[in-house]
């Protein structure tokens, strides 16, 4: 693509922009069905849906009828193509609009459209040349009714869409986890000029105010003053200069603050007011920041006005002047917090950018309902907040002259909040926040990084038929590696820094080179071998009195969560160690000081309290842990009465247990055990997806077909189980019902920075305060 670059259109070389390869940036554009295009003053945002063709594992239970079924697997395994759909998001300098127009022409297939939605002042500029180029027709969307499409799709699809800026805080970025309910809010975009919209429903806002002194002054002024063409120079201009050296302060005319007024000595009285007294140069620099910092403090009183004669506390800020530029935030944030003394916080989209696109992209494709979806951010295929693109030496780009790209995969149901969380507005589902957490983000990138050989050795052997399983994993070592370069150097790329999305990231990545179930056989090995002893752990269970049943039951719990393949202290252990096992599990647990406080408290619920109407388990891993441990567990909650919901992931990660193996195991343990087999059939015990594919758990993105059914069985207990769910998320969660949080660590630093050992436990029993 690069050297179509000197066609002699007039619009330069690419040579210096695209540092990709063309299907890096147009990726499965030969799929793409339907086009929108969003055209500024000087970028360019593409959107397009495709339909991507991608592996998926599937597990079907053999027929054993009749066989002997002792050294049979315990179900076939297989490797299928499915069709599932993307957005894609590509943001590029107006130069190079005609070479993409070429490259995108020379490749489009199967477009099932012949129009193509167009917004932006540009839309009218480049008409002829779109038609031309792709032989769509253009179809002009109103530019307001797309940036608020646009922005009500970030803000409920994607987590960690919002921060607050915070340049003189440890941590600048300060991401704002999904607000259940995202009306009203203030939209203030900020372009040429500058439109303030108040936004009261999906289809219910209103253009309440603007002012021509936005994005187009900065640039025009700037480039008076300075002589600088380019817009991102002028940013860059700004970042190096002294606005103090051609601003008037408060204390230049008082020679100290206002204290009568409570107006700080460092204070602006008049921008430029230096220029009109002193009889000297200044630099290009301090009079492009001087600028910047006039224009940016007008917007955020304008801004701050409207907030507060409509009763709103929230304005998110976006358009081309905003750019993720620091000094712009920091002074927008710095205006807003001043001129309403705390009262309305001022907000940035970390993809601001593409609302435009987006909006018309939604338009075009209202016929395919895709707001009756919910989507998901694909890391893989997406270029990080203050990083340009995917990854290829990130930190050797500037951002001026490359592309920027936003992936979205449609996900099979919608999600939402469970609905036994106590107030889903200030749930954060994790536990540790890396962004902020220097010495655990160091110590947690270091471990992936370590772990990624292991983890793609075992990708290539997981698919021993495939010809070019090997090069496939390799492109995802090198891709995921990549992505965690880049967020050691930027670990805001991608909203707030977790374990979570690290582990995401990597599954993105695994899938992205389709290695959909690298466990798929070691989980199958160990099912089977876990069911051949569930008979007999049954039988030494039920010989037990009361209560030392309900001490094995949970140690048996806990015991069957050591078996974690994604816990490289357990990984090493299983490697080397064939034969241990259940009981070699529980001897490794370092059982106290649980004993002593919430174990006691759950013993005494159980003894004194009624029997709980139904509780909700998330399980975890497959083999040993569901099905020695949880299962054990289910199975003497159903004896006491209590319904039970179990939630196992919809999609693989690592060796969880998915919905689909669960179904298949379930039926084999019912085959053993009356009263799971009662159960099942009078719908006791029923098995749900959880509408997850991680290895973590994010309550406020759940199936919402297990939310309906927690409803409608009146859940009165949850249990969330494993290290990924209890620990790296949940830990903190607070529930509206009694809640068992179990787990085993198995990462020394881990438990060493929770004061333990490694395979100490976690036993938090809690109940909701009245």
């Amino acid at each position: 693509m690069a050297e179509r670059g000197g066609r002699g259109s007039g619009h330069g070389s690419l040579d210096k922009s695209i540092t990709l390869p063309p299907d890096e940036i147009f990726r499965n554009l030969e799929n793409a069905k339907r086009f929108a295009i969003d055209i500024g003053g000087s970028l360019t945002k593409l959107a397009y849906y495709s339909t991507v063709q991608h592996k998926v594992a599937r597990v079907r239970s053999f027929d054993h009828s009749g066989k002997d079924i002792d050294n049979e697997p315990l179900y076939e395994i297989s490797v299928q193509e499915e069709i599932t759909a993307r957005l894609h998001f590509i943001k590029f300098e107006n130069t190079y609009i005609e070479t993409c127009l070429d490259f995108i022409k020379d490749h489009l297939v199967n477009t099932e459209t012949k129009v193509i939605k167009a917004t932006g002042g540009g839309a009218y500029k480049f008409k002829d040349l779109i038609e031309k180029k792709l032989g769509l027709k253009v179809d002009k969307e109103d530019v307001m009714t797309c940036l608020i499409k646009g922005c009500n799709f970030v803000l409920r699809n994607i987590p960690h869409e919002v921060f607050a800026y915070q340049k003189d805080s440890d941590t600048e970025f300060r991401f704002q986890t999904n607000h259940p309910n995202i009306f009203p809010y203030l939209l203030v975009n900020i372009g040429s000029g500058v439109s303030i919209v108040k936004v009261e429903s999906e289809d219910k806002f209103e253009w309440i105010g603007g002012s021509s002194i936005g994005g187009g002054t900065f640039w025009g002024l700037g480039a008076l003053l300075t002589k600088t063409k380019k817009f991102d120079e002028l940013l860059q201009l700004a970042s190096k200069g002294q606005h103090t050296n051609v601003d008037m302060l408060v204390k230049d005319v008082y020679g100290g603050a206002y204290q009568t007024l409570g107006l700080s000595g460092n204070l602006i009285a008049s921008s430029f007011g230096k220029s009109t007294t002193a009889d000297k140069e200044f630099s290009k620099e301090d009079m492009a920041k001087s600028l910047l910092h006039m224009i940016s403090n007008d917007i955020g009183q304008l801004a701050c006005l409207y907030a507060k004669l409509h009763n709103l506390d929230k304005i998110y800020f976006g358009g081309f002047f905003i750019r993720g530029h620091p000094v712009t935030m920091r002074t927008i944030t710095y205006s807003i917090n001043f001129f309403s003394k705390g009262e309305v916080q001022a907000l940035f989209l970390r993809h601001e950018g593409y609302l435009g696109a987006i909006g018309a992209f939604l338009k075009g494709a209202e016929q395919d309902n895709p707001n009756q979806y919910s989507w998901g951010e694909n890391y893989a295929g997406s270029s990080g907040l203050m990083s340009t693109s995917p990854d290829v030496y990130p930190m050797q780009r500037t951002r001026s002259g490359t592309f920027d790209m936003l992936e979205m995969d449609r996900l099979e149901r919608p999600l939402v909040n469970l609905p036994l969380l106590k107030d889903p507005s200030t749930y954060i589902p994790d536990t540790v926040d890396l962004t902020d957490d220097a010495m655990a983000r160091k110590y947690w990138l270091t471990c992936f990084e370590e772990a990624l050989d292991g983890v793609a050795k075992r990708a290539a052997a997981s698919q021993p038929d495939s010809v070019d399983a090997q090069e496939r994993a390799e492109k995802f070592r090198q891709k995921y590696w990549n992505k965690l370069q880049t967020l050691r150097q930027q670990p805001f790329a991608y909203g707030t820094l977790t374990v979570r999305s690290l582990l995401d990231t990597r599954e993105h990545c695994l899938n992205e080179f389709n290695f959909p179930d690298p466990y798929s056989k070691v989980k199958q090995k160990e099912n089977g071998i876990a069911l051949k002893c569930f008979q007999s752990v049954i039988e030494s269970l039920d010989s037990l009195g009361w209560e030392e049943r309900q001490f094995a039951l949970v140690k048996g719990l806990l015991a069957g969560n050591v078996f974690d393949w994604g816990a490289k202290a357990v990984s090493d252990v299983l490697e080397s160690e064939p034969q241990f096992g259940f009981e070699e599990a529980k001897s490794k647990l370092q059982e106290r000081p649980w004993l002593e406080d919430s174990y006691s408290q759950w013993l005494e619920r159980l003894k004194e309290g009624p029997p709980h109407k139904c509780a909700l388990i998330f399980a975890d891993n497959s083999g040993i842990d569901i099905i020695l441990g949880v299962f054990p567990f289910v199975r003497e909650l159903l004896s006491r009465g209590t319904e039970v919901i179990l939630a196992c992931n919809s999609g693989p990660a690592l060796n969880d247990v998915t919905y689909s193996e669960s179904l298949i195991v379930t039926e084999r343990i019912a085959a053993m055990d009356p009263v799971i087999h009662s159960a099942l059939r009078d719908e006791k015990l029923l098995l749900v997806q959880t509408g997850s594919s991680s290895p973590c758990l994010d309550l406020s993105r759940l199936d919402q077909g297990l939310a309906v059914l927690v409803r409608e069985r009146q859940t009165d207990l949850v249990v969330i189980e494993g290290m990924g769910r209890a620990i790296h998320t949940n830990y903190y969660a607070v529930l509206r019902c009694e809640s068992l949080k179990l787990a085993v660590i198995k990462n020394s630093w881990l438990a060493d920075r929770l004061g333990g050992k490694i395979f100490s436990v976690i036993f938090k029993y809690e109940v909701p305060c009245k």
